[in-house]
């Protein structure tokens, strides 16, 4: 019985291992990556994020590099514009048969002579009518006095007094904040000093050789590149070009508008003041309100409240055309770009390097757009790339008869 009982249970158990062997075997289950998975649009945002992260960092490290060599940097982007004026009148002068040298010499010295003949003519009739201007404005000060004295204000005597007494030992008592901020406007003459020859310095030699840095700087670039920079870079000169004749342009109809309203006013001055006017209108928000104020100030105090504030009408009114109608869309066409980009480029470069940001915003980011859709569009594709003739003035070998390259 109980061999039986061993006989069957061992049957069963080579039953059982028979079924097992003849079922079929379930395949393994494929081991599943993480990065599967995510979502593809996770993987779309993540992959977008990163690039932009990256972007965004190469562009954080040209801007803190950009102001911590702003003292070289900014002169040398005033030669950059100043040449992009000077670059074809030079042109034009050789084309005329004069010699380069001379042509350049004749540039630079027309430049010199007009910039300062403008600041001569303006501050040498200021300074001729400031003993006017200083009696005025005593005169305008005792009529404004009389007006607190006697007007709705009913403002005493003593309370004036205490009021200049106030003002007085304010400045006092801040002597050293001034005598600092005497200092530092020392320390930013001298900065502006040296920027203005380290500017003129630069101007001198992109007349000379401009073609020749120009090739240097294509010739960093690798060979098959080199078709697209060198396209790129002649298609922004352009704008360039295109952006500093506007600018004058906008800074001479500020000029006329201004110097006019204050000559149809009666204001003094008014030939100084269109003058300041056009200089100040290459240096965005500050040199516009400084020479509007200026003007204001005079119509004050030689012609009273009334034509001040008409000369104020004036000047606002001008500021909205050149604000709303000249650099949006005047602006705009020359240099290519929307008149939406015009403004958000200007409050841009405000905010990131106030003035001079404000001043290169426009050129930089129409240079920038003319750049890209150059290179996005791949019209360079089929050229070959440019020949670099290297000037002298870049060679680093000594050159000398019989020395072989």
């Amino acid at each position: 019985m109980t061999e039986a009982k061993g006989t069957s249970r061992a049957f069963r158990r080579r039953a059982r291992r028979s079924d097992a062997s003849e079922r079929p075997e379930r395949p393994a289950e494929p081991v599943r990556d993480a990065a599967e998975s995510v979502p593809y649009g996770m993987r779309l945002a993540a992959a977008w994020s990163w690039r932009i992260l990256l972007v965004g960092g190469v562009l954080a490290v040209v801007v803190f590099l950009v102001i911590q060599l702003r003292l070289v940097i900014i002169p040398v982007l005033v030669a950059v514009l100043l040449s992009a004026l000077l670059v074809p009148f030079s042109r034009w002068l050789q084309r005329h048969g004069w010699p380069r040298w001379l042509a350049v010499t004749a540039a630079m010295v027309a430049t010199l002579a007009v910039v300062g003949g403008l600041l001569t003519l303006g501050i040498s009739q200021i300074v001729r009518g400031s003993a006017d201007l200083a009696e005025q404005s005593v005169i305008a000060w005792d009529g404004f006095r009389e007006w607190l004295l006697e007007g709705p204000l009913h403002v005493t005597s003593d309370q004036i007094d205490a009021f200049v007494a106030q003002i007085v030992q304010v400045v006092q008592s801040e002597s050293d904040v001034l005598l600092s901020g005497a200092l530092s406007v020392s320390s930013t003459i001298g900065h502006f000093l040296a920027g203005l020859l380290l500017a003129l310095f630069a101007t001198l030699f992109i007349l000379i050789d401009g073609r020749g840095i120009w090739a240097w700087v294509v010739g960093i670039f690798p060979r098959r590149a080199r078709a697209a920079v060198d396209g790129a870079g002649r298609a922004g000169w352009a704008t360039l070009e295109n952006f500093v004749r506007v600018q004058i342009f906008v800074a001479a109809i500020d000029a006329i508008g201004i110097g006019a309203g204050a000559l149809l006013l009666g204001v003094p001055l008014a030939i100084p003041i269109a003058v300041l006017v056009f200089l100040g209108s290459f240096i965005p928000i500050v040199g516009a309100v400084v020479t509007g104020a200026l003007a204001v100030f005079v119509a004050l105090v030689y012609e009273g409240w009334g034509i001040a504030l008409a000369m104020l009408g004036v000047v606002l009114l001008v500021q909205q055309v050149e604000g709303h109608v000249l650099q949006p869309l005047v602006m705009g066409t020359a240099v290519k770009v929307h008149p939406l980009g015009v403004v958000i480029a200007v409050a841009t470069g405000s905010l990131l390097a106030g003035i001079p940001g404000a001043l290169f915003a426009v050129p930089v980011a129409a240079v920038g757009n003319v750049i890209i859709l150059y290179i996005a569009s791949g019209r360079w594709k089929g050229d070959d790339p440019p020949e670099l003739t290297r000037s002298p003035l870049w060679r680093t070998v000594p050159q000398k008869p019989g020395y072989g390259r």
